[in-house]
């Protein structure tokens, strides 16, 4: 093949989205001129792995670096150059005009097809006092973390502040405290991690308790000294060091100097195959708008799996494949010490925001047969549209690995599927991997219960008001489970007592029944039903849920608890 005909593919970006575009032309075309152009120091690392440098999980942070320059042009003839800044495009002549960020030299490449992967910078609201002071950090990449690390030993710091509640600040947080240093996270909404509902949310709360972690919620940070951190409400929380983790925003400079449109969300517009408005130029990663599968509109998605999909797909564009965008659903999940969450789709709160009529049930199951060491409960919530019962999403939180159960509802929300597909859903079994039902097929069977309106629930999150409205509780477990720790206004009537002591179950007001995971109290409010008892209704999660939801507050604020004690392990 003659040289003049090769393709030549210029690449803004490497990272997630970037070095996979590379490597997916590279695999396509043997002969194309591919180049790419990083701005920082480093092309293909793993970003996603930056917090756990400050542990010592991964001693050494170039190891976050999964291919140097030398090795991409080795293995893949692929041309990455480093501190190299992409500054300027002229899409008449096909041409870039970059910048080497260490020596200011201008350079220009021409290029056939480009795509732009700049990612998104982290916000730093410049209205907050003292943000630019030496002591402030935002963790997007490899220098970063080495910075604030030599930060922290140069200076001998005990004490830090992580703004931000969401999977960065939530990463950082845990590994810094796993080295000892003393840590305030400060999250300015009620809860940590947007992704998930509250009632979920509150026993990641617990767990960041649990392990020493200062959790400040609902206060916003206002300024920043050299020994610590000033809140909205007026409140000073010592840090000698504070790491910003708010959120990013897309990266976007290039794309509209070059006269690319932008979308409703500020992100990069693309149309279906990934093509900017601009011809021959293409747009991925954190810096684009996409589209919800769920609610049909724009967003963005921030997350390393959508940016190489999105990758492959501008790539295949370009060499006439075929391409499926059928939107993002978003799917994610974080370890935090010794807990696992994870999620999908919609939450609870989106659903209510977008005006979209749904369900929600919690079933609770062990990760694997109870005979079994090391069987663990797993809290799977799902949320499903009424009355169509089509997935919407789903969140679950255990000590044990959940990305199984959540990838499992994915896969359903991806096939647009009904929560009579979970019911069925034939899954692997064993005891050392899972119950006999799996908790998945738990809550879809839940789920068509509660669309048949077979029985009614309330969630963990209406038990508090229960209480202060002195309402008939059942508590449906034995007697000696009932001395270690219960709702105290809460009546124990054990499941295997009561059909001999029916008369002294009210009929003239609601009766809620929990037990400490839904099963026994389930059965009882089946059988009350089937007995003509007319307003019986199932605590959803029951009394292990909702000590854990209640036990964070409940610590930190001078409320008085509704429990006698806290079951939190099980």
């Amino acid at each position: 093949m003659d040289i003049m005909d090769n393709k030549k593919i210029v690449i803004v970006g490497g990272v997630a989205g970037g070095a996979s575009a590379a490597a997916r032309a590279r695999r396509l075309d043997e002969f194309a001129e591919i180049t790419m152009f990083e701005k920082g120091p480093n092309v293909s690392f793993s970003n996603c792995s930056l917090p756990y440098h400050l542990s010592g999980l991964i001693p050494d942070a170039n190891n976050i670096v999964m291919m140097t320059p030398e090795q991409l042009k080795n293995q893949y003839n692929i041309d990455a150059q480093v501190n190299s800044e992409v500054v300027n495009i002229d899409s008449d002549k096909k041409e870039v005009e970059v910048k080497n960020t260490a020596t200011g030299q201008i350079t220009h490449a021409a290029y056939d097809e480009l795509i732009l992967s700049p990612g998104a910078d982290p916000i730093m609201p410049k209205s907050i006092k003292g943000i630019d002071h030496d002591n402030v950090f935002s963790v997007r990449n490899v220098a970063d973390i080495k910075k604030i690390q030599t930060f922290l030993d140069v200076n001998k710091v005990t004490d830090v502040a992580v703004i931000g509640g969401g999977f960065i600040g939530l990463e950082v947080s845990e590994n810094l405290a796993q080295a000892d240093k003393k840590v305030s996270l400060i999250e300015a909404a009620d809860h940590v991690l947007g992704t998930v509902d509250d009632d979920i949310a509150e026993m990641v709360h617990m767990d960041l308790y649990r392990h020493g972690i200062n959790l400040i919620l609902n206060d916003g940070l206002s300024e920043i000294t050299d020994e610590n951190v000033k809140l909205g409400s007026g409140r000073e929380v010592k840090a000698q060091a504070v790491i910003v983790a708010i959120g990013v925003r897309p990266k976007t400079q290039l794309a509209t100097k070059v006269g690319c449109k932008l979308g409703l969300t500020g992100g990069i517009a693309v149309d279906h195959n990934y093509q900017t408005s601009i011809p021959h130029i293409y747009a991925i990663g954190d810096a684009i708008e996409v589209s919800s599968m769920l609610t049909k509109k724009k967003t963005r998605l921030a997350l390393a799996f959508p940016a190489q999909m999105q990758a492959r797909d501008a790539v295949d564009h370009i060499y006439g494949r075929q391409v499926q965008n059928r939107g993002v659903i978003g799917s994610q999940a974080i370890h935090i010490f010794d807990t696992n969450v994870a999620s999908t789709g919609l939450t609870a709160a989106q659903c209510e925001k977008e005006g979209i009529d749904y369900r929600s049930v919690t079933s609770f199951l062990k990760s694997k047969v109870g005979l079994i060491p090391g069987a663990t409960p797993i809290f799977f919530k799902l949320i499903f549209g009424y009355p169509s019962g089509e997935i919407l999403g789903a969140q679950a939180i255990s000590k044990s690995d959940i990305d199984k159960q959540i990838d499992m509802v994915a896969t359903m929300i991806t096939m647009h599927g009904n929560i009579s597909d979970l019911t069925h859903l034939e899954v692997c079994y064993s005891p050392w991997f899972s119950t006999t039902k799996n908790v998945v097929n738990m809550a879809g069977l839940m789920a068509e219960n509660i669309l048949n309106d077979e029985y009614k629930q309330v969630q963990v999150t209406e038990i508090r008001k229960l209480v202060e409205q002195d309402a008939f509780i059942i508590d449906a477990r034995e007697p000696k489970e009932y001395e270690g720790g219960h709702i105290k206004n809460a009546v124990n009537i054990p499941l295997s007592q009561f059909r001999q002591r029916l008369d002294e179950i009210p009929t003239d007001r609601p009766v809620y029944v929990h037990c400490v995971g839904g099963q026994r109290s389930y059965n009882m409010v089946r059988a009350l039903n089937n007995r003509g008892y007319k307003n019986v209704i199932n605590i959803s999660g029951s009394f292990l849920q909702l000590c854990q939801y209640e036990y964070f507050k409940d610590q930190t604020t001078d409320r008085e608890p509704i429990v006698t004690n806290y079951l939190l392990d099980f």
